[in-house]
């Protein structure tokens, strides 16, 4: 093939639909952690944290485009191996976390290489999709016909898989991120084909102990259970801060309260860009959205999330378009890992959650969080760069 019909076919096989979702929330994050910083009551830089995140834009980019190479099979071979180096840092960060990081947050989750922070739990989230698409997608092999027993098999192998790192992310004391670890497993289970025989039962018991753990940490008889269990103070600081926003607000309630604040100040079309009037703690990463919300108003952020539900219905589209079992599960895990992110942070922006410190993706200031990001979309740039692999195979295929 002539090298110019060779780079034409490369270049048709990109994603652009993704690539400019991606960029356009991109854009948006630079613009407002600039907004954030340069209203930051500290003496930090504004021109250096944009600088900064978007060196962060261009590594990401690095790794998309690495990951575009990796055809499905060498993914699949990949993914033990990605696993393993995960759990090392997870229990490297055990021992070797910044300890000026774990005073101010109460987690043991950030290594720190010079001026630098780095948490290895966001880059573990693309090698624990790769690894549970991987067993899904081998048992299914296995027990092509699904049975009670074999689907009992199936969720007891997800689950020995993942029980090293939600104990790893107790020992760290970040339980935001367990639950993104949580959300990513159970949209695997949902299509991995386990019958609802077990999984409404397990949702149902799931929901009821969710409702009775919140049941307990609003009463004071409830609290001295949980605290026995290993909760903390400034979990049940959290739920007070989200039941009653403008009670405690010198305290507890400071930044759900301004955020609150800054979000319904902006209106409908936001006071305008580098106009900020509200104060709201660490806007630059968990609260960015009340940037958002105040420069850009009600329209503004609802523009924001269409961006979001855009690229997730990419996304989508890439799935169903590609004929392969291994690909499903992973773009699954991808899926649900952004979709959790988006709803918790936005949903605690605006008071609808808890605060649990968890980013808002592509757009939170911070670099570990957006290369976990970025990893994802280039296992679904991947999957439309080997598109033409699959689409002339007469079934499905696994891997």
């Amino acid at each position: 093939m002539p090298k110019e019909l060779e780079k034409v076919d490369d270049t048709s096989r990109v994603d652009y639909g993704i690539v400019f979702s991606v960029f356009m929330l991109a854009l948006v994050g630079l613009m407002s952690i600039y907004v954030a910083v340069t209203h930051d009551t500290s003496s930090a830089s504004s021109t250096r944290a944009v600088l900064m995140q978007a060196a962060w834009y261009v590594i990401g980019g690095i790794a998309i485009v690495a990951i575009m190479q990796f055809d499905s099979e060498q993914l699949w071979r990949v993914a033990p191996i990605a696993y393993g180096i995960g759990i090392f840092l997870l229990v490297a960060v055990l021992f070797f976390y910044n300890r000026v990081v774990a005073i101010q947050t109460g987690a043991k989750s950030w290594f720190s290489l010079g001026p630098i922070s780095f948490q290895p739990s966001e880059v573990m989230k693309p090698a624990y999709i790769l690894m549970m698409s991987r067993v899904v997608t081998k048992h299914n092999t296995e027990y092509p016909e699904h049975t009670i027993n074999a689907d009992w098999l199936l969720l007891g192998r997800l689950l020995i898989w993942t029980l090293p790192v939600m104990v790893l992310l107790k020992l760290q004391n970040d339980f935001g991120t367990l639950l993104v670890f949580v959300a990513i497993l159970g949209g695997i289970i949902l299509v991995s084909g386990i019958t609802w025989k077990i999984l409404a039962p397990a949702m149902a018991i799931m929901a009821a102990i969710g409702g009775t753990a919140l049941t307990l940490a609003v009463t004071t008889p409830g609290r001295a259970i949980l605290t026995h269990l290993g909760f903390k103070t400034y979990q049940f600081n959290r739920i007070d801060a989200w039941l009653h926003p403008f009670d405690n607000t010198a305290s507890t309630s400071l930044q759900l309260s301004q955020s609150l604040k800054a979000i319904g100040s902006g209106q409908l079309f936001g006071k305008g860009f580098n106009q900020i009037q509200v104060n709201v703690p660490v806007r630059e990463s968990d609260m960015i959205f009340s940037v958002i919300g105040e420069n850009f108003g009600f329209i503004g952020s609802c523009l924001v999330i269409l961006l979001y539900f855009l690229l997730i219905y990419q996304m989508i589209r890439v799935t169903f378009d590609t004929k392969n079992e291994f690909y499903a599960y992973v773009s699954t895990g991808v899926i649900m890992m952004i979709l959790f992110h988006v709803f918790e942070n936005i949903g605690m922006s605006v008071g609808l959650l808890p605060l649990t410190g968890i980013p808002l993706p592509f757009i939170s200031q911070g670099g570990s969080s957006l290369l976990g990001n970025m990893m994802g979309i280039g296992f679904i740039m991947s999957m439309r760069y080997h598109y033409k692999s699959y689409m002339f195979s007469e079934s499905e295929d696994t891997f």
